[in-house]
């Protein structure tokens, strides 16, 4: 009768055992997640790093000659147009050398033009009838002093009036002697000599004139550019030296940022691709304008610039800005939300995809580009599939889920 009585209830505890298992699958928990839809569409490939801002153009301007600063024109923040006259130096003693080489010069113009307008043959004539007059007038005043030579030897003349006859003489010797040099030298110099000489010197007093001329202008600093002056560490009085820097103007209304981009992103990006440059807040859009043909040994970077117009010059030159470059659009992409990525092993990637029985299964993906959020799946994924964005993590493969709406879990 007692092992009656122990068969029934060890059959009865049995029953019981096999309704609780029941009870627990069929009451198996179901986890609430947001599903997303994968999709066709475009998606960018866009190559971000970090990079350093300057601006469009710049000059450090440096005197040529050395001498006390007269007067500044312009501070730090004005803004100047190009040849805008910036400071001026001392330069009186370069005022006063401009006027001795205009005058030099001029002086040389006159005897080009006299030399020019001359006739040689005219001279020539002239110093030939030269040379006859003085040939007579030497014949007669050796006749003279001859006479009266002979007169003296005969006791009719004083050795005085023969003294003098002997002074006109010789003087008149000289002279004929002079005249014939000078038409010498008349005939044996061309006219285009002495036209060459003229021009020579000439020429020479015209680079002394404006020579002294540049000296001056040297005095006078003017900007090369327009923009802004961001540096004037001198102040009025003090020495200006030949080669040291005396300001320093800035064209910012255009920005370049320069950045080193790892190699293997450079070689999708070319001149001309869209670019923005973004800097607490601001951001700037622009071109891809230098992609650099080598790449730096020691970093494995290609360097990059990209320009953009500054409006209101927000941006300042030397920050530190993120450039990001569009390097090309894809067309008709597998795409899926980010946030349906899941961490696997090796490295790769996963998504949780829900079937009409929703039921989450696990499946690898290869990615390729991502923007805003939004990921390029290469293989793995077709359009229309459904993949876990939201409560995804932890998840088993095989787990039952229930597909909520947006925002229905925080709520």
């Amino acid at each position: 009768m007692l092992k009656r009585r122990a068969l029934v209830a060890i059959a009865v505890l049995s029953l019981g055992t096999g309704c609780s298992r029941k009870e627990e699958t069929e009451t198996e928990p179901v986890v609430p997640v947001q599903a997303g839809e994968v999709r066709l569409g475009p998606i960018r490939r866009i190559v971000g790093a970090d990079a350093v801002l300057y601006p469009r153009d710049q000059a450090t301007i440096t005197p040529k000659i050395s001498a006390p600063v007269r007067a500044f024109y312009v501070n730090r923040g004005d803004h100047v147009r190009q040849g805008q006259l910036l400071a001026v130096l001392e330069n009186r003693d370069l005022a006063a050398a401009v006027l001795e080489g205009k005058a030099q010069y001029e002086q040389a113009q006159a005897v080009y033009r006299t030399t020019i307008a001359a006739s040689l043959p005219e001279e020539v004539s002239k110093s030939e009838l030269d040379v006859e007059a003085a040939q007579q007038a030497l014949d007669a005043a050796q006749k003279l002093y001859e006479s009266r030579q002979k007169l003296y030897r005969e006791g009719a003349l004083a050795q005085r009036l023969v003294d003098e006859a002997h002074v006109a003489y010789v003087q008149a010797l000289t002279q004929s002697e002079d005249a014939r040099k000078h038409l010498t030298a008349l005939r044996s110099v061309s006219r285009e000599e002495q036209a060459k000489s003229a021009s020579a010197q000439l020429a020479a007093a015209k680079g002394h004139y404006e020579a002294t001329q540049a000296e001056l202008s040297y005095s006078e600093v003017r900007s090369p550019l327009t923009g802004v002056v961001t540096d004037r560490p001198l102040y009025p009085g003090e020495m200006a030296s030949a080669g040291t820097p005396l300001l320093t103007v800035m064209d910012t209304s255009q920005v370049v940022a320069r950045a080193n981009v790892p190699e293997r992103e450079a070689m999708y990006l070319q001149v001309g691709d869209d670019a923005d440059i973004a800097q607490e807040g601001e951001k700037l859009h622009g071109k891809v304008i230098v992609v650099s043909p080598a790449v730096d040994p020691n970093t494995t970077t290609v360097q990059v610039w990209a320009r953009a117009a500054n409006p209101g010059e927000r941006l300042k030159p030397g920050v530190t800005v993120r450039l990001s470059m569009v390097a090309e659009t894809l067309g008709d992409a597998v795409l899926v939300p980010l946030p349906a990525l899941l961490p696997s092993a090796g490295g790769s990637n996963s998504v949780l995809i829900v079937g009409k029985d929703e039921v989450a299964h696990s499946r690898k993906i290869e990615t390729g580009v991502r923007e805003d959020g939004t990921v390029q799946v290469l293989s793995g994924l077709s359009p229309g599939e459904r993949v876990v964005i939201v409560g995804g993590f932890g998840v088993q493969d095989g787990a039952k889920v229930r597909i909520e709406a947006p925002g229905k879990k925080d709520e």
